[in-house]
């Protein structure tokens, strides 16, 4: 990795309570990739999308299932973080990183390593588990 300051861009922040039908996206704020947030009363989704031409799924992660949330009655913070340069989203819930997509590299992490990748970026079939050490890493580029 080179030694460039990665900044984070705060882009989009709301609370919301696990197990409720919710909806939330975010546009890079430089290209036409995005990110979306869904909780469909079961589970939590990341999608990363393309915007141009029209709307792509590119990949999907997991991020919880709402049965097995214990704080779930407990209003949760939702921030979606950027890089300056509109290349890698980072989905933050209380503070506490749940998902990255890099769409240079194309690759999607999540801490339940879960679905295999399926969409557009599905090579090997294996599913990148997010970690600390990664999230760290991502401080130190």
């Amino acid at each position: 990795m080179d030694s460039l300051l990665i900044i984070m861009i705060l882009d989009f922040e709301d609370t919301f309570i696990v197990g409720q039908d919710i909806y939330f996206d975010s546009i890079s704020p430089t290209t036409s990739f995005g990110v979306t947030f869904e909780d469909d009363l079961t589970t939590g989704y990341l999608y990363a999308i393309n915007t141009q031409p029209g709307l792509q799924i590119l990949d999907a992660v997991h991020i919880y299932n709402v049965v097995n949330v214990i704080d779930k009655l407990q209003p949760s913070k939702f921030q979606i973080w950027w890089t300056d340069d509109g290349q890698i989203a980072a989905l933050l819930i209380n503070n506490y990183c749940h998902a990255i997509f890099d769409f240079v590299k194309e690759e999607g992490f999540c801490r339940t390593a879960f679905p295999p990748p399926n969409g557009k970026w599905a090579r090997d079939g294996e599913r990148n588990e997010l970690t600390d050490d990664l999230v760290e890493s991502l401080k130190d580029r």
